[in-house]
């Protein structure tokens, strides 16, 4: 039986511009530096960055793709997996308390309530990013690469494959992201993804 892993993060780097490109801001004129940094100050008690991940077999079959813990007919995703002999599949999250928090101040202050909303946006893209950097430094130890990140929805992977990822990862026992019947997810701030793993020589690494 595969084994589901979770894993505690501490704050990845803030990447500012991403958070402004995310509130639709054009620049980092004063004001919006001046609400970014007290939207920083406002969300670092209420972010928690956790992961829950697993790695399973993949193959290709008459019908898609073997996915371990999914079957999947997707060509987007086939190319994405495309020589690859596993795939590294997860659910990574910054918790409720940010929803929470943008819910209680965008009555007050649309501004903020935007920009906290895109802090969120940028602050669960970097965990999924830092736990992807962190797998592919441990797979390169053994001669293996990690492709980029693939979530359900993307092309022609249906969102509904959340529903087996949820099953395969106990998201909601682990890392307390619930999935909706519309298939949206809380928090809201969370990301599922698939990336796949291949062998690779050493030089290449």
């Amino acid at each position: 039986m595969t084994e589901v892993k979770t894993a505690v993060y501490p704050a990845p780097p803030v990447n500012r511009k991403e958070v402004l490109r995310y509130a639709g801001t054009g620049s980092e004129d004063a004001a919006s530096v001046f609400l970014l940094n007290e939207c920083l100050t406002l969300a670092k008690r209420d972010l928690r960055y956790r992961v829950a991940y697993a790695i399973y077999p993949v193959k290709e079959t008459p019908s898609g793709l073997d996915l371990g813990f999914a079957s999947v007919s997707s060509r987007d995703l086939a190319r994405a997996l495309a020589g690859c002999e596993r795939v590294a599949v997860f659910g990574a999250t910054v918790g409720i308390g940010l929803d929470r928090l943008v819910a209680r101040h965008s009555a007050q202050s649309p501004a903020k309530g935007l920009m906290l909303d895109a802090l969120g946006s940028e602050r669960v893209e970097s965990l999924a990013g830092a736990f992807c950097a962190e797998l592919a430094e441990s797979l390169a130890l053994s001669g293996y690469a990690l492709r980029p990140r693939y979530s359900p929805g993307y092309g022609d992977l249906p969102l509904s494959l959340q529903t087996e990822i949820f099953r395969a990862l106990e998201l909601p026992r682990r890392v307390g992201i619930t999935l909706n019947d519309s298939l949206l997810m809380t928090p809201s701030k969370s990301v599922t993804a698939l990336a796949g793993i291949f062998a690779c020589p050493k030089e290449n690494l």
